[in-house]
């Protein structure tokens, strides 16, 4: 995937089509925003840095925790061959939905329930992306992951997490190498703060 393919495309995507509040106004600041229920939509910065360092083809097998409001699903979705999606609050799920099949896009399947514990019927992937932060790797997901596979997680405590890329080589051993520092809202679940 090339980077400017995919800063072409997110530059068209209108990040408004994905907020449904009063800061809809604001979709256009490169910067994180409220979407109700204690979460966010992240920047569209972060957005492309994140998709761009998941490698994705047109071949690739997603599996994305944090639906959120379909904004970094839309992104999977139009550079790999399929997304599997799961968003622990239904509203959200329900919401992504509609935006991505207004998109047009019909290679997303969504399930609500705990991201944690990842959508384990469709494993393995060959890519996951993570949208919530972990105090720790969550085991079940590196489990999910495809050998030569990516994973891309941020990982840490309630203040500041470290973005990492997971990867798995061909004998299985686990790769984690810090990419930059974010701060990102809680993956709910057992792997979250509480």
């Amino acid at each position: 995937m090339l980077y400017k393919d995919l800063a072409d495309f997110a530059k068209k995507l209108d990040r408004s089509f994905f907020i449904d509040n009063k800061f809809k106004d604001y979709a256009d600041l490169d910067r994180a925003l409220p979407i109700g229920h204690g979460q966010t939509i992240s920047q569209p910065s972060l957005v492309l840095k994140m998709t761009h360092l998941l490698d994705l083809d047109k071949s690739s097998k997603v599996l994305e925790i944090g639906t959120g409001s379909g904004y970094q699903t839309t992104l999977l979705a139009k550079f790999s061959h399929s997304v599997f999606t799961v968003e622990k609050i239904e509203e959200f799920s329900k919401k992504a939905q509609k935006r991505l099949e207004k998109l047009g896009f019909t290679n997303v399947y969504y399930k609500v329930g705990d991201g944690s514990e990842g959508w384990v019927e469709h494993a393995p992937y060959d890519r996951i992306m993570v949208t919530a932060a972990a105090r720790m790797l969550p085991l079940e997901l590196i489990d999910q992951l495809k050998v030569g596979g990516k994973m891309l997680i941020p990982v840490g405590p309630k203040s500041v997490q470290e973005l990492q890329l997971i990867t798995k080589d061909q004998n299985k051993r686990v790769y984690v190498e810090s990419k930059t520092m974010v701060n990102f809202v809680e993956l709910k679940g057992k792997y979250g703060w509480e």
